[in-house]
């Protein structure tokens, strides 16, 4: 048996006759930027969400950077975040001339550690740009109340959480904006990049629509200088069939993620959890192990595919050396780093497939001559 860590041709069986629909109705309007099919997924997604607005962009990056810039983050501002994350969460507050400032994860979900984020704030911080790592919720409400307490803009990377749930509602509505990708792996994956830019924030959506479109309000009309950061109508049609599954999808995720955590039960493996204001969505199932690589090679051998995010945090990423961190300054994100392990993730898995994983998670753990050395 081979299973992959995620299986897009699945997907695409269950639905390929009415996104063949969608991408023909685009074909023969011949409307493919911007248009009537991406304000309607704009207002179906924001419907989804819970919030006001929603404006369709380019990437997930493009959705990041906007919300910065729009949230009026500038060149000499410092924005929070964490090291334990893909690079886009970074690369965009360099992109707006603001510095880094790393703060440490917890080992429980990989998150920000709320308690370590004030003593990091100083007169230049504008904003925390926090993550939801693997589609559990960041602890939003200290960090709200932070935000109020030092006058700072909260930006929500929900790049990897579409439909998480924090007491009951929506990531992405509670911060000042929230972004999402639509890379094809996420939850809900375009067939190609694409990004949303979530906020009950008037002045900032405006902002947002603006900037995205080269800074024009009516054609060959610029107010500022913007970018090209347009949702393609194509992407946005296909995202309006998926949108209409995504709900059952992170059900059928959550049902996997219990089913694996029954059958590691007991194993030398730490198993994700669910904390009890969130609704995890699970973009990936993430064990920890201490021989993480020798249990990632012997899976491999079995016709098991994994992934490991991510093997290297930013700050030791030579792209970030200028940020002078050093090894050993955020112990708990350097860590899990070295032992954590995705394992097979998507709707379409099934029980034989998860039981033969755990199965060979258990042979592996069972057996010391297969470690590592």
């Amino acid at each position: 048996m081979t299973i992959p860590l995620v299986d897009l041709n699945r997907q695409y069986e269950e639905i390929k006759d009415e996104v063949k629909e969608a991408m023909t109705r685009i074909m023969e309007s011949s409307a493919f930027i911007l248009g009537e099919e991406v304000r309607q997924f704009e207002n179906e997604f924001a419907s989804f969400c819970g919030s006001r607005y929603a404006i369709g962009v380019s990437s997930g990056t493009a959705a990041l950077h906007l919300a910065l810039l729009a949230a009026g983050v500038e060149k000499g501002d410092e924005v929070i975040t964490v090291p334990y994350t893909f690079t886009a969460t970074v690369e965009v507050i360099s992109y707006v001339g603001a510095k880094v400032v790393f703060v440490d994860i917890n080992p429980e979900d990989y998150n920000i550690d709320v308690s370590c984020i004030e003593e990091k704030i100083t007169k230049k911080t504008k904003a925390i740009l926090l993550v939801h790592i693997y589609g559990h919720p960041v602890d939003l409400e200290p960090i709200l109340a932070l935000a109020d307490k030092y006058g700072l803009k909260v930006i929500e990377d929900a790049a990897q959480a579409h439909g998480a749930e924090y007491r009951g509602k929506k990531v992405s509505v509670l911060g000042t904006v929230g972004c999402f990708s639509f890379y094809p792996g996420k939850n809900l994956g375009a067939y190609g990049d694409g990004g949303i830019v979530v906020t009950n924030d008037r002045e900032i959506a405006n902002k947002v629509k603006l900037l995205r479109n080269h800074g024009q309000r009516e054609k060959y009309e610029h107010i500022v200088e913007g970018f090209n950061y347009r949702l393609d109508a194509l992407q946005a049609a296909i995202l309006r069939v998926k949108l209409t599954r995504l709900s059952s999808w992170n059900k059928n995720r959550r049902q996997h993620a219990k089913l694996y955590n029954e059958l590691l039960a007991g194993m030398e493996v730490i198993t994700p959890v669910e904390r009890e204001y969130a609704k995890h969505v699970y973009h990936l199932y993430v064990v920890r192990t201490k021989d993480r690589n020798g249990l990632q090679e012997w899976l491999q051998s079995q016709g098991i595919a994994t992934g490991t995010h991510y093997s290297l945090p930013l700050h030791l990423q030579k792209a970030y050396e200028h940020l002078g961190y050093k090894k050993g300054d955020f112990p708990v994100a350097e860590k899990c780093s070295q032992e954590v392990i995705s394992l097979p993730m998507f709707p379409e898995l099934t029980r034989e497939e998860i039981e033969e994983v755990c199965g060979a998670v258990k042979s592996f753990l069972s057996n010391p001559s297969l470690s590592s050395p």
